[in-house]
């Protein structure tokens, strides 16, 4: 199931930005599969790939319901950066 654009805007205009740095966290130690990530880890120290930044992305995009491009994975590598920069464009536009 799809969700509607105001679906959306309605989901991530509840979400805090320390509530979003929280899912990214959660959603790197998953596809990363490191249990003690925190929000400063980076992804490419942690053993991220190309297959790994698509994972991450399909899981937020699946959470948000909005399409997140993989660029912002790697041009933002840790989940707080990500997290930002996600909020930004999801939650306060």
């Amino acid at each position: 199931m799809t969700a509607t654009a105001t679906e959306t805007q309605n989901l991530t205009a509840q979400l805090t930005g320390a509530a979003l740095t929280e899912l990214v966290v959660s959603i790197y130690r998953e596809t990363l599969g490191v249990a003690d990530l925190d929000e400063q880890s980076d992804f490419y120290e942690w053993g991220g790939d190309s297959l790994t930044a698509f994972r991450i992305t399909a899981r937020l995009e699946e959470a948000l319901g909005a399409e997140v491009p993989v660029a912002l994975v790697f041009a933002y590598p840790s989940p707080a950066d990500l997290a930002d920069v996600v909020h930004a464009d999801f939650v306060r536009a």
